[in-house]
């Protein structure tokens, strides 16, 4: 969506695995004594497990290297190995329980995950929003709109979706890090993203502070353009701060601290809202103006990020935390690769929105008004099984990293019927308010209709959307962010947009051709995403994860830690 995209991915491609060979350069080998495993039908026992999680153990798995051992229930008491801090759950063997208590157990867990997340995006979606209030205010009112609104698009498009797109691989590489025998490599896998972050943000300050050039140059109202230049150069001060509170939010969820984002922007929100006012249209002496609006916005950056690290260093465990040496600057590979394909999956469903959005407006002021009513209700919605999306994650990386296979398609699965079950939810509410639904937005009688009209289909829309969500989510935990990318090209740029094109402006179907030309983007994403994701081999998903963990056991010389 337009603030926080869709992670609709699915598919599991075998060129996907390649990615484990970056992680050890004896990987060929490790596939050997895996297969070797798989025909002994055994199961290592000096693999360290988690005592906090059911014992529904992942056969034939490697062994690591590592020489940390985690405490069981045989360990002596008086054992020097570190435990990892843990969400506190029920200590049940899943033996003991129905198919169903299973069931009911992970969604228990991940609707207790998934509640912060979604504090954490709808409060996050208001630092976003108040820009765009505080300068309807101003006597320019339209031109500062639309310069906000072009400058944020922007941002979004160059920047945002681009950091967001990097910071996916975290999902794919902290999680099992957390609960693996090396809780630190949460902490260094989260400071190699850091350099790759900071090499990104260099373009993208090219960018931006050439924006009025560029935009001038793709046809843009000067005016508007010049505005829309000015917002991303003062807003770039928060730029920094956006990419590490990303990765920082990462950390922290990865090790089950779910509400601390949520407490954190909950403080920098109505600070930001306050700072809006006053920056904006406040008292004279200190009134901006225009500028005041995204020096707000990165000044809640900079105070989030300014509170993360203040809760890192003083409030947090430092299990997870690996001082700082040249290990930060080794396997970048990988986050390349993960992040690269991130971004693309990210990006490529942000730009899809934005070129609908152009379409829209080719058609008129009332199917813009109405695409506008529409995508801000869809998004909103959206935010629900995003959270779970997240959760869902995080909770799979967990078992991932606890060599528990039986467990992580429990909690796949179950995901996925709770996205079923939100999404009918939201479909249903739609389809009963949709004849009043815009007046919530905006009193004209002819947009009121359309949107009432075109409702029934953003019903059917909310099915799948949220469907793919959690498809994402499930990829993500599994590295597959690449095929997540190709995906969302395939459904948007060569069947839903193209087709959605051809019915409203061939067919004479307008607005309502766009959305079905959506509607079946995601249809085919959700489809092939649950089918891949059900289907997947959940034992081969832990013997990546143990390649990983190896490949970080290797020999490296001298660390140099700080």
């Amino acid at each position: 969506m337009a603030s926080y995209v869709h992670s609709s991915t699915a598919a599991s491609l075998p060129s996907d695995y390649a990615v484990v060979s970056q992680y050890a350069t004896h990987s060929d080998g490790m596939e050997q004594d895996a297969e070797s495993a798989e025909q002994r039908h055994t199961t290592n026992p000096h693999i360290a497990r988690r005592p906090s999680r059911p014992s529904m153990t992942a056969p034939n798995i490697p062994q690591y290297s590592s020489k940390a051992i985690i405490p069981t229930e045989n360990t002596p008491l008086l054992s020097t190995e570190p435990q990892v801090p843990r969400i506190e759950e029920r200590h049940v063997q899943d033996s003991e329980l129905s198919t169903a208590a299973i069931y009911l157990s992970e969604l228990r867990i991940l609707t207790k995950y998934s509640l912060p997340v979604f504090g954490t995006h709808l409060l996050e979606y208001s630092l976003i929003m108040a820009p765009v209030l505080s300068i309807g205010h101003l006597d320019s009112g339209t031109t500062a709109l639309a310069g906000i609104t072009l400058g944020s698009m922007t941002a979004s498009v160059s920047g945002f979706s681009i950091l967001q797109g990097f910071v996916s691989a975290l999902d794919t590489l902290l999680p099992p890090a957390w609960t693996s025998p090396q809780p630190k490599l949460v902490g260094l896998w989260s400071q190699r993203m850091a350099v790759v972050m900071g090499a990104a943000l260099i373009p993208m300050y090219f960018i931006w502070f050439n924006a009025e050039a560029i935009l001038l140059g793709l046809k843009q109202d000067p005016e508007v353009a010049h505005l829309a230049a000015l917002y991303l150069k003062w807003v770039s001060l928060g730029l920094p701060a956006y990419a590490f509170n990303l990765i920082s939010r990462r950390y922290f969820q990865s090790q089950g601290l779910f509400a601390v984002p949520t407490r954190i922007v909950i403080i920098a929100a109505p600070i930001n809202a306050l700072l809006n006012y006053i920056l904006v249209w406040g008292p004279e002496p200190i009134r901006l103006g225009f500028i005041g609006a995204p020096i707000a916005t990165a000044c809640a950056f900079n105070l989030i990020c300014l509170m993360n690290i203040c809760y890192g260093l003083f409030v947090a465990p430092r299990t997870a935390w690996h001082p700082f040496s040249r290990r930060s600057f080794t396997s970048l590979g990988v986050i390349l690769h993960l992040g690269l394909s991130g971004v693309g999956q990210t990006a490529s469903e942000w730009w899809a929105w934005e070129l609908v959005a152009l379409a829209a407006s080719l058609l008129g002021p009332v199917s813009l008004a109405t695409q506008s009513i529409l995508l801000s209700s869809a998004s909103t919605t959206y935010q629900a099984p995003f959270a779970l999306s997240v959760a869902t994650s995080v909770r799979i990386g967990n078992l991932l990293g606890e060599f528990n296979s039986k467990r992580a398609k429990v909690a796949a699965n179950t995901s996925i019927l709770m996205a079923l079950a939100l999404s009918m939810i939201f479909s249903a509410m739609f389809m009963v308010f949709r004849k009043s639904w815009a007046y919530l937005f905006n009193d004209d009688e002819v947009v009121v209709e359309l949107v009432a009209a075109i409702l029934p289909l953003v019903a059917l829309f909310q099915v799948f959307d949220g469907t793919g969500a959690v498809t994402g989510g499930i990829l993500r935990a599994r590295g597959k962010q690449m095929t997540g990318a190709l995906l969302n090209l395939s459904a948007y740029y060569i069947i839903g947009i193209p087709f959605g094109a051809y019915l409203a402006f061939n067919w004479d179907l307008g607005l309502h051709g766009l959305w079905i030309g959506l509607t079946v983007s995601l249809v085919y994403c959700a489809v092939f995403g649950t089918l891949l994701c059900v289907r997947t081999d959940w034992d081969r998903e832990v013997r990546k994860v143990v390649a990983r963990i190896n490949a970080e056991n290797k020999p490296r010389g001298e660390n140099g830690g700080v």
